[in-house]
């Protein structure tokens, strides 16, 4: 990587509950695989990238830990980084997007509120309350901009660190703004989101120290190698790879053939290649295609009605790009705020 062999990163993941478990499995199917020692363990490594540590955190202290420089990288939720991230100097999302950890941070109320369902329904409630509206959450910052913002007056944050539901029926606090996935919790705790009560929509993120990225180079390696197979992966699981023979004139009569029809272009176009025959007919051809795989079955159909037989079918594990945009992303990002007096920049 053109560093020292003893210069290390760190790359924070969740600790426990179901962004841990999501994580780790979300990397294993990217091909890098964590090896934890133990569930108990709060260090690991990833034997494809041997210069980079992994350690374990709560959620929210991920993000803080790679805004202050603790480490350089960290997954956690997009939540997380919006309410503990500062003010989004320190940190750039590199990825924004890895597809699970989805959820929405809301405002919910008691059902038995039957004349609230919108925020100017609550704002208008509060001002007839005689005192302040308490409002359990853990996300303060996130909570108190959204009341702001819908003139929900006067209200208190109530901390809370166990289970936010549980809070109106017990008389802890009026109502909560929580993380929702299904809703089914706050059902069961008699409890229902705002129609226009959505704060924050969340799912898992991969973050980075924007300083670290800039000042080194080991760092910026590490993130264009997690970032490739990341979107590789990404990209391959809504596509698979068919192959099929074909009997034509040439590679470029069949290539005619297949583009005449809707879904066999392939990423650039198809493969052709001659099949060796034993009777040495050079009229057969092997072609090959990457199609979405909600569009296989069609273009099966497609292949067998220009004359394609033999048609075999495999999963994709990856597709690099010349350059992920993503990767792209992140060296503008940081040209962007790395210049030097002269012009220049600090990274290259």
């Amino acid at each position: 990587m053109g560093v020292s062999e003893q210069e290390t990163v760190r790359l924070s993941l969740p600790s426990k509950g179901q962004m841990a478990e999501a994580t780790l499995n979300f990397l294993n199917t990217c091909g890098l695989a964590v090896d934890r020692p133990s569930n108990r363990s709060y260090g690991a490594r990833i034997p494809s990238l041997p210069q980079l540590e992994v350690l374990f955190q709560r959620s929210g202290d991920i993000a803080v830990s790679v805004r202050d420089g603790i480490v350089e990288f960290g997954i956690t939720g997009l939540d997380m980084v919006a309410e503990r991230g500062g003010n989004g100097d320190s940190i750039l999302i590199l990825h924004d997007n890895l597809g699970y950890g989805r959820c929405r941070l809301g405002v919910a109320v008691p059902e038995r509120w039957e004349t609230i369902h919108t925020m100017a329904d609550l704002a208008a409630y509060v001002r007839t309350l005689g005192r302040s509206l308490r409002v359990a959450t853990r996300f303060p910052n996130l909570t108190s901009r959204f009341l702001n913002d819908h003139n929900v007056r006067p209200y208190v944050l109530v901390p809370a660190d166990g289970t936010l539901e549980v809070a109106p029926t017990i008389g802890y606090a009026d109502i909560i703004a929580d993380l929702v996935v299904s809703g089914q919790t706050l059902q069961a705790n008699r409890l229902r989101m705002l129609e226009d009560g959505e704060i924050f929509s969340s799912q898992a993120v991969l973050i980075a120290n924007r300083s670290a990225l800039r000042r080194s180079p080991l760092a910026r390696s590490v993130a264009r190698y997690l970032l490739e197979f990341i979107e590789g992966h990404r990209r391959a699981r809504e596509m698979v790879s068919v192959f099929a023979n074909m009997r034509g004139a040439s590679p470029q009569e069949i290539a005619q053939r297949m583009f005449s029809q809707k879904t066999l272009g392939g990423l650039q176009g198809p493969t052709i290649s001659p099949v060796i025959v034993p009777d040495g007919n050079p009229d057969w051809y092997a072609v090959h295609i990457i199609v979405r795989r909600d569009q296989l079955f069609r273009a099966v159909s497609e292949l067998r009605a220009i004359g394609g037989s033999g048609v075999v079918v495999s999963p994709v594990v990856y597709i690099f790009e010349e350059e992920p945009a993503r990767c792209r992303a992140m060296m503008e990002a940081l040209e962007e705020t790395a210049e030097t007096p002269s012009g220049g920049t600090e990274c290259s």
